[in-house]
């Protein structure tokens, strides 16, 4: 098992992260409402949430879909043990797997994914995460991914980050501890660009479309058509 630690990553405890990723990340309540809006669109009887962490979207899907269950999957221990307690309420409807997001995932009506898929290194190993998301899917079922995508173009890039710096130095960090982050971050996120991450998807098999988008981040719809029968 590929292991990851969120505490070791952001240099945060675990209690401190829902506090920390509202400083890191603009309109972080935003995205994680556009996306479990548009995962219980359809309904779903059973949502995986891919990279859990401690339970944002999966709380926002539960709250939205009274008659769902949720999967959560994540690798690092005290994230899933953060999730267990928020989502105490909802135990019945909740299941936790400590496991990687590779390989076959649970059947279900739709995958979300919340800030967790950058940690996937290399646009190959999308293309297999994706194919793989794709054979979990029910027909008709939905993808949804709300996470950090970055221009190709150097000057587009560059651009974004300024912004993003802003929004880290508006929150009380100095400019110069912001561009830190981001090369400590760097050490294990990779962000492609949309439209890499969109011609991934169609290659998978999945219609594609960005439902959101607010620099840094952006919520990706991608649906398994329901004439599929696998």
């Amino acid at each position: 098992m590929a292991e990851h630690s969120v505490r070791r990553h952001l240099r945060l405890e675990i209690d401190g992260y829902d506090e920390s990723i509202r400083r890191f990340l603009p309109d972080y309540d935003e995205i994680i409402a556009h996306a479990a809006a548009v995962a219980v669109k359809g309904e779903p009887a059973h949502v995986v949430d891919l990279g859990a962490g401690t339970g944002a979207l999966s709380q926002a899907v539960l709250e939205r879909c009274d008659g769902c269950r949720v999967s959560l999957i994540d690798v690092d221990p005290e994230m899933l043990d953060r999730a267990r307690e928020r989502l105490g309420a909802h135990a019945p409807r909740t299941r936790f797997l400590r496991r990687s997001f590779h390989g076959a995932l649970p059947r279900c009506d739709a995958v979300v994914a919340s800030l967790a898929l950058h940690h996937v290194p290399t646009m190959d190993e999308k293309h297999g995460l994706y194919r793989d998301v794709r054979a979990a899917l029910n027909p008709g079922g939905v993808f949804v991914n709300a996470d950090i995508t970055m221009p190709a173009d150097p000057v587009a890039r560059r651009a974004d980050y300024e912004t993003w710096a802003a929004h880290l130095t508006a929150c009380g960090i100095p400019e110069k501890r912001a561009w830190e982050h981001f090369e400590e971050w760097a050490g294990e996120d990779v962000y492609f660009p949309l439209e890499d991450e969109l011609a991934a998807l169609l290659d998978a098999g999945l219609e594609a479309k960005c439902v959101w988008r607010l620099t840094p981040a952006t919520v990706i719809q991608a649906v398994k058509s329901s004439e599929c029968g696998t």
